[in-house]
């Protein structure tokens, strides 16, 4: 950055105060892409398809650290399974997947409604007393895009 310029200035009092401009400094800074960090942590979130090619690409080049699974996953996987106090029965999800949105963003800007896909997960029931599993597809809930 430019040095400043000083200047003085003689107020009422006598004393002479000295003042820096910095109104002809000519040196500008790139305005980073700020957005870019919340987007790419977005993408890693619901697995988009860009985080995939991401993930391909930094594979192909050579990376060995690099994580494979979504943060949805991540966060199913954390919470799963959940077991009864008398450890008789389990509930686990897995493969969390978003469907189409319901509306556009267009049509959710005039509705005035959240732009938001339906979220799905896999859930398996299991019985540790009958040794019965049932497993199904269960609505979690309305999850917010990002635009």
């Amino acid at each position: 950055m430019a040095a400043a310029r000083p200047a003085t200035t003689t107020p009422t009092n006598g004393r002479v105060a000295q003042r820096l401009t910095f109104a002809k400094i000519s040196d500008t800074v790139d305005v980073p892409d700020l957005l870019a960090l919340q987007t790419e942590s977005f993408e890693w979130l619901v697995g988009a398809p860009a985080w995939k090619a991401r993930v391909k690409a930094t594979k192909a080049a050579g990376e060995t650290v690099v994580t494979e699974r979504s943060g949805l996953t991540e966060i199913f996987e954390e919470i799963s399974p959940i077991e009864d106090s008398g450890e008789t029965m389990q509930l686990s999800f897995q493969n969390p997947y978003l469907e189409e949105e319901k509306y556009s963003l267009d049509e959710c800007k005039e509705r005035g409604k959240t732009y938001a896909a339906p979220l799905y997960v896999e859930a398996e029931f299991m019985n540790h007393l009958t040794g019965e599993i049932k497993t199904q597809t269960v609505f979690m809930g309305d999850f917010p895009l990002m635009t």
